[in-house]
């Protein structure tokens, strides 16, 4: 823990005392970086407890709810008042039906209404009167390069080939004049992705995922999955490095991102330098399918389950009604607080290496109080962290009724006797299941939005990217128009959803 608290120093610092760090060259980057890191860890008392929110500690600080955020509900009563209003959308429909061909764009362009997006990512001191181009503008030029040409560079997209007045269709979606040469530039679009807000962003995916829920893709069965995934970015050498009890502290170029060791591929290496973006996705129990909602996107040396409630209470602040979460192993809760700070049941795969407790049969997993038990033991609670199991003979059946206690506890572990026992709900294997399922939004941000593609300079710079990269595919997914692969789901998982109740 002190390794990660002194990195949280260096990086406090070097943000601080040189907020034009990125202007600064290699070479200055790396003296800089030594000499702050030495002197950090020469002055660092290492007796003391760490005191720092775990949110700094595990680099997310950035990204925790504030006030200003809006839940479904609200946005919901917010859109209700722009509809209700007599005030005209800047969008033109007749020109969007006479020039937009494409049946995806003209379906995102209906569902986007600029008002919206403008009073969202309207920021003090924005006066769009002395403006060519709105924030919608901007917004619409982000999403079409995400929809439809992810794999090319921002300088390239902001050009004439893609934006010039030859390409009607592509000037009509952004919002702009067919009888001027107005253009987006690409250092406006940088600007815009760094001035956004953490608040900002949340609201704008409040809103798609607000339109998302009436799309009705997620049906009448939804379980919730989380998972994680790497961004890599291009520092491949740190500007300076030390270890300390055992623990290796890296400073890079970009200073929020790390070294962290990656998912089993056979295809790459071992570690992965760069990020691990979190998701919350819906599962729709029906179908299979899943859909990215919520993200958060931390240093790649951290692991996974430092995360598990840090993605949930975003979600739940904006309204997401979870009762199950299904993930891997990573995330599995070690100190069993997670449903009394949440009310959410989690559910991990259990782990190989955890042996049952002692007289539980391997097989069945039936309980029983001792080796000469022949009866097994019901479930009858749960409590401090621990089941509650009692016999099962109510008619003093068994010969040893007389002198037997009855009663048992076996506390929880992150084999089959989580908070829900796997020998009590079977459907848990569904559930588990299903969780592969989660690797689809993952494929769908990085193959379709081109999120993999993404040169990162910043991490604030790839939470923006990531969030176009999640309403683009909501988009995609709402618009429908693009080929999908039928998923055949066993009948049984249309029920997953009562394991929760």
């Amino acid at each position: 823990m002190h390794h990660k608290d002194i990195k949280r120093i260096i990086r406090k610092q070097l943000k601080k005392s040189y907020p034009n760090w990125k202007q600064l060259s290699k070479k200055e980057k790396k003296a800089i970086a030594k000499a702050v890191l030495e002197e950090a860890v020469a002055n660092y008392e290492f007796c003391q407890e760490v005191e720092a929110p775990i949110e700094e500690l595990i680099g997310i600080e950035d990204q925790v709810p504030t006030d200003d955020i809006m839940n479904l509900k609200q946005m919901g009563r917010f859109i209700e008042d722009y509809n209700n209003s007599n005030i005209i959308r800047f969008n033109n429909y007749n020109r969007s039906e006479l020039f937009i061909k494409d049946e995806e764009l003209k379906f995102i362009d209906a569902l986007i209404d600029d008002r919206i997006i403008n009073n969202l990512l309207w920021y003090e001191g924005y006066s769009p009167g002395m403006r060519n181009v709105f924030m919608s503008n901007l917004f619409r030029a982000e999403l079409l390069k995400t929809i439809k040409y992810p794999e090319i560079s921002y300088r390239k997209f902001a050009t004439r080939e893609y934006l010039g007045r030859d390409r009607k269709e592509n000037r009509v979606f952004l919002g702009l004049p067919l009888n001027k040469g107005t253009m987006i530039d690409h250092t406006e679009l940088s600007k815009f992705r760094s001035g956004l807000s953490f608040s900002q962003i949340v609201n704008v995916m409040v809103y798609f995922i607000y339109e998302f829920n009436k799309s009705g893709l997620l049906g009448d069965c939804v379980l919730h999955g989380i998972d994680s995934t790497e961004l890599a970015n291009d520092c491949k050498i740190p500007l300076a490095s030390v270890e300390v009890n055992g623990a290796k502290i890296r400073i890079y170029r970009d200073l929020d991102c790390d070294c962290g060791k990656r998912r089993n591929k056979r295809d790459k290496s071992e570690y992965v330098i760069g990020y691990r973006l979190h998701t919350l996705t819906a599962i729709n129990a029906q179908t299979g399918h899943s859909y990215p909602l919520v993200s958060l996107l931390s240093p790649a040396n951290h692991h996974d389950s430092n995360y598990l409630l840090p993605l949930v209470k975003p979600g739940q602040a904006i309204g997401i009604e979870m009762k199950l979460i299904t993930a891997d192993e990573a995330y599995h809760d070690d100190n069993g607080n997670f449903y009394e700070e949440t009310g959410v049941h989690l559910t991990t795969p259990p782990r190989r290496k955890v042996s049952n407790p002692e007289n539980v049969d391997s097989e069945s997993l039936e309980v029983f109080l001792d080796d000469m038990c022949e009866m097994p033991m019901s479930l009858v609670g749960y409590e401090n962290n621990s089941h509650e199991y009692k016999c099962s003979d109510d008619y003093g059946e068994c010969h040893r009724s007389a002198i037997c206690p009855k009663f048992r506890r076996i506390d929880c572990d992150k084999g089959n006797f989580q908070r829900l026992p796997k020998a009590n709900i079977p459907k848990l294997k569904e559930a588990h299941d299903i969780r592969k399922n989660i690797e689809r939004p993952f494929n769908l941000l990085k193959n379709q939005t081109g999120l993999e593609e993404v040169r990162v300079r910043s991490q604030h710079a790839l939470i923006v990217r990531s969030m176009f990269s999640t309403i683009g595919t909501l988009l995609i997914e709402m618009a429908g128009k693009r080929v999908k692969k039928k998923n055949v789901v066993k009948e049984e998982q249309i029920q997953l959803f009562d394991i929760a109740a």
